[in-house]
């Protein structure tokens, strides 16, 4: 049984990593993309395969929109995509005061995580609205972060884009809801990556006071576990909702 193609960006480690892994497990065939060849790209589609899924890599940035067409095209090697997972993503150049924040560091942060993930949505739906979809759930799943809302003033240009890119989930959901395609997005909080690593000491110190409502690091397979289930189009009659993954970070309390 197959539910479906699904290409995953930024899929060579961390959260991309595990979601390409439990799409697999939940009888996904995967395409994994990452912008340069690796030891460690290999084993993450050797590992998919290894689960007796279909799995190819497809090198490329998503922040040259020129090149989106062409790495859909070598995506569908294996088959029609039925799900494009946005998971790549950037953060700061150097974290600091708001007042030093540069131009190239604010320009990186939007091209990748806004500009990039904007039109390369585009050009997956237009792909996917001209095949007249079938059946099989089509979907969009954007990972954004918890800074997607909440301030972090030490890299703030970060937040600048991840509050663009929810937004981008919001407008392609409105678009394209009633064409088959379901449009998600996932704010993760602190999950245990190589990217949370330098500041991991300082932000457990931080749970343990209480930040979050569940005293831990999240792991990305938590995270991957949620973005199945919006694969598999197991939340009918939903809109653009955004799913805080990240242990009530972003709960009201008092």
């Amino acid at each position: 049984m197959m539910r479906g193609i699904a290409l995953v960006t930024g899929g060579r480690r961390g959260i991309g990593k595990a979601i390409a892994l439990t799409l697999a497990h939940d009888c996904f065939d995967v395409v994994i993309n990452d912008l340069s060849p690796s030891p460690e790209l290999d084993a993450v589609v050797a590992e998919v395969r290894s689960l007796n899924r279909r799995c190819i890599s497809v090198l490329g940035d998503i922040s040259k929109i020129e090149t989106h067409d062409a790495m859909l095209d070598a995506a569908e090697k294996i088959g029609p995509l039925t799900t494009l997972v946005n998971n790549a993503g950037v953060s700061v150049l150097n974290r600091g005061d708001l007042l030093d924040v540069t131009v190239d560091s604010y320009d990186l942060c939007n091209d990748v995580n806004a500009r990039g993930t904007f039109f390369l949505c585009q050009a997956f739906a237009r792909r996917i609205l001209k095949r007249k979809c079938s059946d099989i759930h089509h979907s969009i799943i954007t990972i954004t972060s918890a800074n997607a809302v909440a301030v972090s003033i030490a890299r703030g240009e970060y937040c600048v884009s991840k509050a663009a890119v929810s937004m981008v989930s919001k407008l392609f959901a409105s678009r394209l809801s009633n064409d088959g395609i379901g449009v998600y997005e996932i704010q993760p909080g602190f999950i245990e990556t190589d990217m949370t690593a330098p500041s991991k000491a300082k932000y457990d110190a931080l749970i343990d006071g209480g930040l979050t409502v569940v005293k831990r690091f999240g792991q990305p397979e938590e995270v991957a576990r949620v973005a199945s289930t919006m694969a598999q189009g197991l939340l009918p009659y939903t809109v653009g909702q955004a799913i805080a993954v990240d242990g009530g970070l972003l709960s009201v309390r008092y």
